[in-house]
């Protein structure tokens, strides 16, 4: 049975389950489309109304999977989640803050990694905290080593069980700590903030992370009441309080979401309104974007993006912020395969991230990974033992194929480069793509997409 999506589709999470696409491509992408709230920053200012002493609110929330996860996460903690008063929007009571079953933990968290975080508001408000076997999407290790080290530093006992790990105060109170995290992972910048804010005493984090996201959580715990300051060199100071109220936010909104958007422009030849997109958290992506070849026109409520001629080749190294996303890179590839030259792209943030590309030779790409970087050639991000780096060659025509979707933004691109292609593909797996992208089939739809979903 085939059956046709268009845009009428209900509101909240999409409707994308284990079917598969039926994609028709060699048609430009035209159209507008609007981001809410950045999904790294919505799910963790939702953990974040766990340190309150009332009511919070959080306004532009994506309706996607990563968000239904952690509001069933904090109603199995007793938290009374409901909606807000205007769309997008959601209200968190955490009165009724109690413990959860492990086996509850892990029913709801599935293969997210969320549950990390909820250490050190669930440590702070009960003196304990479970956290099962984490997930995510499988681009490499993502080590949580960063954040037990942390939650040790600031007094928490960590005990490994066969089921996952639980973690206790042991009738005590969490205590501020000198931090230096050996690469400024946002993961652990984030567990230190949300530790460190109800923590006896002053916590210094060096090396932490610096994203907008990071920023904005900032802002939701300033608000709360937390004392934090943002110092040079990477340097975060927390003053920890004795008691948090509630925050009335909006989040900040979806830069990766818009740079993908904005490399389906570039990719098919089309033309994208990316609605709320901002020009001052995309500075990194847009400088690459216009060496690409690509035209961006940066509007009040958003910025439109297509082709500003030939497609050019270019040489990126993903980086922490400001550098250049490692979740930008994947959709951006698919658009260099049709740049006339050789465009390299270093990815020095997580390992294994070149797995995508697999399909992208099969539709005729000319990629070559190398599984332990390049060592030659200029650099501005020093190396690192674990970067890999992937030389694309074009243009090249790519034609329709069967593809399987490996990860979140693999997936996007195996969605896009299926759109580019001529010919009918068939990509498999788009159920994870709910996880980070609101609407996606609906959105796809209003850009003139021709697809199908296969049940």
């Amino acid at each position: 049975m085939t059956t046709t999506v268009r845009a009428e589709l209900p509101e909240g999470v999409p409707a994308l389950t284990g079917d598969v696409l039926a994609i028709r491509g060699g048609r430009p992408l035209r159209g507008r489309v609007d981001v809410k709230g950045a999904k790294n920053l919505a799910t963790k200012a939702m953990v974040a109304s766990l340190l309150g002493e009332d009511t919070s609110i959080l306004r532009d929330v994506p309706g996607i999977s990563d968000v239904a996860v952690v509001r069933s996460l904090l109603e199995v903690h007793g938290v009374r989640v409901s909606e807000g008063d205007e769309v997008g929007s959601l209200v968190f009571d955490p009165s009724d803050v109690e413990s959860a079953h492990m086996e509850e933990i892990d029913a709801h968290a599935g293969a997210s990694r969320i549950p990390i975080l909820f250490c050190g508001p669930l440590l702070h408000r009960l003196g304990q905290a479970f956290i099962p076997d984490l997930g995510g999407c499988r681009i490499g290790d993502r080590p949580i080593d960063f954040h037990l080290d942390a939650l040790r530093k600031f007094g928490a006992v960590v005990e490994k069980l066969p089921s996952g790990i639980r973690l206790s105060t042991q009738g005590g109170r969490l205590h501020g700590a000198n931090i230096h995290l050996p690469y400024p992972s946002v993961g652990a910048t984030e567990q230190v903030l949300l530790t460190a804010v109800r923590a006896d005493g002053t916590t210094e984090l060096r090396n932490a992370a610096i994203e907008p996201e990071i920023m904005d959580l900032i802002a939701v715990l300033q608000k709360m009441g937390a004392i934090i300051s943002y110092e040079p060199n990477r340097v975060i100071l927390i003053e920890g309080v004795e008691t948090l109220r509630g925050y009335d936010h909006r989040s900040i909104f979806d830069r990766n979401e818009a740079a993908s958007w904005a490399s389906a422009a570039l990719a098919t030849d089309g033309e994208i309104f990316v609605g709320g997109a901002k020009q001052q958290e995309m500075l990194t992506f847009l400088n690459v974007f216009r060496k690409a070849g690509g035209w961006f026109d940066v509007k009040e409520d958003g910025i439109l993006f297509r082709r500003g001629g030939d497609l050019q080749p270019v040489v990126i190294e993903t980086d922490v912020h400001p550098g250049f996303m490692t979740d930008w890179q994947q959709p951006l590839i698919v658009a260099l395969t049709q740049a006339e030259g050789r465009s390299i792209v270093h990815e020095t943030v997580y390992e294994n991230r070149f797995g995508f590309t697999d399909a992208l030779v099969k539709m005729g790409a000319d990629i070559v990974v190398h599984p332990h970087g390049l060592q030659n050639g200029p650099r501005r991000v020093p190396r690192r033992e674990l970067e890999q780096a992937a030389v694309i060659t074009g243009p090249t025509p790519l034609h329709s194929a069967d593809i399987v979707v490996p990860d979140l933004r693999g997936g996007y691109s195996h969605v896009i480069a299926a759109l580019t292609a001529e010919g009918q593909s068939q990509v498999s797996g788009v159920d994870i793509l709910s996880r980070g992208y609101e609407k996606f089939l609906a959105k796809l739809d209003a850009l003139g997409a021709d697809f199908d979903v296969v049940r």
